[in-house]
């Protein structure tokens, strides 16, 4: 076997024990979603959003890969529960940014302190472990470019 097999076959294996661990982890994460009070959408909106920014619908509908008027039913949703606003754009009122509230921006960061709490499984591994782990992990990227 070529050393370029192991490595794809190393990644495989490397690759089923996260995702097997995260699909494992994931009543956690519901149950941090649900104690906000948000659905699983509703989650993804609000951690995509700059507690200091304002993004337009459209950049939103693009990051999250759906038509704009999915992203605006979605805003809509945020903003009857004062969690997100819009707002005219300076130099051009035609074109909304989507803000977070200040309750907005509470709950945004609630939810991504809960959701990054590691587990106490993985707190409970031997140091060396999780150094390596935490090397190894820190050299992928954190988001892929070519998406």
């Amino acid at each position: 076997m070529s050393s370029r097999a192991r490595a794809r076959d190393s990644a495989a294996a490397a690759w089923r024990s996260i995702f097997d661990y995260i699909r494992a982890t994931a009543a956690d994460r519901v149950e941090v979603i649900d104690r906000l009070g948000l659905t699983p959408a509703e989650s993804r909106a609000i951690s995509s959003l700059d507690p200091n920014a304002g993004r337009s619908m459209r950049s939103l509908a693009e990051e999250w890969r759906c038509d704009p008027s999915n992203a605006t039913w979605l805003v809509d949703r945020l903003e009857r529960q004062g969690l997100a606003t819009r707002v005219a754009r300076d130099g051009d009122r035609r074109v909304k940014a989507v803000v977070l509230t200040p309750k907005g921006k509470r709950t945004r960061r609630d939810l991504i302190d809960s959701l990054y709490r590691p587990p106490p499984d993985l707190v409970a591994l031997p140091q060396r472990d999780l150094d390596a782990l935490r090397a190894a992990a820190g050299k992928l990227p954190a988001r892929r470019a070519n998406r």
